[in-house]
């Protein structure tokens, strides 16, 4: 915002952009902030093992997952505790393939993952595999190292 002391009374046609670059610095900051929260679903350390096979996720897996406060996501969606039992018995209804994935945290108490377990087994899930991370230093599977 400058003044002009040009004499002519000619009209000026110079855009003001400091109002755009306004706009365009709060958005930034917006983005900046949210995209992290919107890719990483959830924040969950699972326990370590030793002699792991690695298994990468496909499209149609269906993965539990329990943060270090005990709130359940589903496929790294943020669901109501309460409607855990809806949501699987919705998905396992008349799914041949009833493998629920559970991924906790590994600070969790196991009473708390043993009520997620309990009410997966109730909604029609007949196999619920847990995911762990590969300790450091421990060897890997014997599948992997060929």
């Amino acid at each position: 915002m400058g003044v002009s002391v040009k004499s002519g009374g000619g009209v000026n046609s110079e855009p003001n952009v400091v109002p755009m670059i306004d706009v365009m610095l709060v958005l930034l900051v917006i983005f900046m902030v949210v995209t992290p929260a919107l890719a990483s679903g959830f924040a969950a350390e699972p326990p370590a093992g030793v002699n792991l096979k690695s298994h990468p996720e496909e499209e149609f897996d269906q993965i539990l997952g329990i943060d270090k406060y005990g709130q359940y996501f589903l496929n790294k969606k943020k669901i109501d505790n309460a409607a855990l039992g809806d949501s699987l018995t919705t998905i396992f209804t008349g799914r041949e393939d009833a493998l629920l994935y559970l991924k906790a945290h590994r600070e969790l108490p196991y009473e708390v993952v043993q009520q997620a377990w309990n009410v997966a087994s109730r909604s029609g899930v007949r196999v619920v595999a847990a995911i762990t991370d590969q300790a450091s230093g421990a060897p890997a599977a014997e599948s992997e190292k060929e």
